[in-house]
């Protein structure tokens, strides 16, 4: 992913809620999992980690983007954006 694309993602993420939370029980395989269905419809998801979750929010991203195979957006405080493109549904048409 070129910083150019990255960029665009950044600014698409801005707008949208988090739909996961992460909380003390950390990442759950319910929570990848569930996280790997929601990129069957959308392709961009921002995750919020909560203040109860002691994991940091880096590692967070890392290990749900390997089990998800996506691609870490950013992480800013405690929010995640992960971004995978969908063969179906696409809707964002990244830069070149």
């Amino acid at each position: 992913m070129t910083s150019k694309q990255r960029a665009y993602l950044k600014g698409l993420a801005m707008n949208i809620e988090p739909i996961f939370q992460v909380g003390k029980s950390s990442l759950t395989p319910e929570l990848v999992e569930a996280i790997a269905e929601a990129f069957n419809t959308r392709e961009l998801i921002k995750i919020s980690v909560l203040k109860n979750c002691m994991d940091d929010p880096k590692e967070i991203a890392q290990m749900v983007a390997e089990r998800t195979r996506s691609q870490v957006v950013q992480v800013i405080g405690k929010k995640i954006v992960l971004y995978k493109e969908s063969k179906e549904h696409k809707k964002i048409e990244l830069p070149k």
